[in-house]
Parts: structure tokens; C-alpha cells; sequence
């Protein structure tokens, strides 16, 4: 079990999945082992399907819960495995709904900002917000990809192991500069991990994820912020300010137009642009006296 670990982490890690993802998928894994008391790499198809099964009838996952568990298993059998099966195979559950992500408005995105406690968690916010990165790829930016005579940021292997730019403005190059002039300790990373056991690696999530929720609370802010926030934020506000689906696809890295069109449902400027049904009709005002109160 440990050599299977081992291969799904380097895997996960060739395909640049974040932190967060790689975690899930390794625990249910490892649960998915321990129901049967063996490796993983010594179970068949029906024993996932009876797992499956277990699951939901004695778990009684949701289907939040129970797409997790299968995605882990797919990528087992699938990617690391490379087992002969279908992804009809391993079935996902049909009834997980889409929520419609949490946006901030303009301002309370200055208020964010200008409420983050140090230096170091204002240069995060501003990245994430500015360039619609996902916490991973602020993680693994480097000063390297911050090309300075272009304006753009380049990302080298965003999910999916997948390269995209994204513009450059003058005051995240600014902030960036700033920033990266008042460290003590470079390794090599924009963001260098804070802890003296971990000299040589880059930030993790987890520094990401406190930058937000801290500067939040300090914004009394109380919409739920995490650094998906700011992505979706940055990509309403490029559709409230004219910029075009496809552009936005891009810019986000999104494979799937289907993944870009739901800020369709959060874009002020769309909203707005629908005419009201009441305005199609001319409607004769009312003369007569009020109604008697029931």
C-alpha cells in the first residue's frame, strides 16, 4: 500500500492537481483499502461496485460526498491502475447540483484587500483576484514567469498539467516587486513556504486559504471567502465590464465552455440588460379609490 501511495501522489502531482484534491483523493483511497482489509491493486470491479453500495446504504453518503469517493476510485483504476475499464464502469452520481458560487461585490474586494494583515497575505489576495489563478497556481508561481516586458504571467502547468497566460497589470507588477524586495529568504518561489523545515518549497494551500478567511474576518465581511471567491469574483467582474465569454475561458483555463457559462447567472451587467416583462405592456395606470381592507 505504501508503493500504490506513493505512485498515486506522484501522479497527482504530474497532473497538478492542488493540495486540497490530492488529500481527498489519498483519503478515500485509503478507506476504500481498509473496508477490504487489502491493497487496492488486488480488488476488481465488483468489489468496487460493492464498496459503492456500502457507501450509500450504510454511509448514506450524499452525493457531494459519494463524487469524491468514485472520482479517487476512477483515478486509481484509471490513471494510475490503468485498468481496462470504462468510466461508465465507475459510475458518478447523477443528482449533484451545480451551486451558483459565491460572488463579492467591487467593493467589498478593496475592503478585502485593504484589510489583509501583513504584506505578504495583501500580495496573495491581490494575485488571486487579479489574474483569476486558483490557489495551486499561486502557489507554484515563480519570479520567472512574471514577464515584465510583455505584462502577462505565465502558467506553466495549470490543472491538467495544462500552460495559459494571463494579463499582467502595472499594479499587481508593483505589488509583486514590492513584495518580493522585502524578503529575508528566496528559494526560488514567489511565495516561499514560512517554515524552516520546508526551506526549499513554496507556500502550501493552507497559507492561501488563512489569508483569506483572516483578511475576511478582519473586513467583517460575512459572505463565506475562500480563494475560489476571488477567482469567480474576477471573472463576474471581466463580464460586468464587457469582456467576452470565450476571452474569459482562457483566462481561466477552462476546457469546457459549460464551466465559464455560469457567470452568466452572476454578472450584474447581464442581469440588468434583461428587460422587465411589465415593461412590454402599457398598462393603464389605476384612478380609482383604494381597496377596503380586508
Amino acid at each position: 500500500m505504501i508503493q500504490l501511495r506513493k505512485k498515486v501522489l506522484e501522479e497527482l502531482e504530474r497532473r497538478n492537481y492542488s493540495q486540497a484534491t490530492a488529500r481527498a483523493y489519498v483519503g478515500a483511497i485509503r478507506r476504500f483499502a481498509e473496508y477490504f482489509r487489502c491493497s487496492p491493486d488486488e480488488l476488481g470491479l465488483d468489489r468496487v461496485r460493492e464498496y459503492q453500495l456500502h457507501l450509500i446504504q450504510e454511509h448514506k453518503l450524499r452525493p457531494k460526498s459519494m463524487l469524491v469517493q468514485m472520482c479517487a476510485l476512477r483515478f486509481l483504476f484509471l490513471k494510475v491502475l490503468k485498468r481496462g475499464w470504462s468510466r461508465d464502469d465507475l459510475p458518478l452520481p447523477r443528482s449533484v447540483h451545480r451551486q451558483v458560487p459565491v460572488v463579492l461585490s467591487q467593493d467589498e474586494v478593496v475592503r478585502l484587500i485593504d484589510a489583509a494583515p501583513n504584506l505578504r497575505y495583501r500580495t496573495i489576495l491581490m494575485t488571486l483576484y487579479d489574474t483569476g489563478m486558483r490557489r495551486s497556481e499561486v502557489c507554484q508561481l515563480r519570479p520567472e514567469h512574471v514577464d515584465k516586458g510583455r505584462m502577462m504571467i505565465r502558467i506553466p502547468r495549470g490543472k491538467g498539467g495544462k500552460a495559459r497566460e494571463v494579463p499582467l497589470s502595472f499594479q499587481l507588477l508593483e505589488q509583486l516587486r514590492t513584495y518580493y524586495h522585502s524578503l529575508r529568504r528566496r528559494n526560488g518561489w514567489m511565495f516561499p513556504s514560512g517554515q524552516a523545515k520546508r526551506a526549499d518549497d513554496p507556500m502550501t494551500d493552507k497559507t492561501v486559504w488563512h489569508a483569506c478567511e483572516e483578511s475576511t474576518r478582519r473586513a467583517g465581511i460575512t459572505k463565506p471567502v475562500h480563494p475560489h471567491t476571488l477567482r469567480h469574483s474576477f471573472a463576474t467582474h471581466m463580464l460586468d465590464n464587457g469582456a467576452e465569454l470565450p476571452v474569459i475561458q482562457v483566462l481561466l483555463g477552462h476546457d469546457d465552455p459549460r464551466d465559464t457559462m455560469i457567470y452568466l447567472h452572476l454578472s450584474t451587467r447581464k442581469l440588468k440588460s434583461a428587460p422587465s416583462p411589465l415593461e412590454m405592456f402599457d398598462l393603464a395606470r389605476q384612478t380609482g379609490p383604494e381597496p377596503a381592507a380586508s
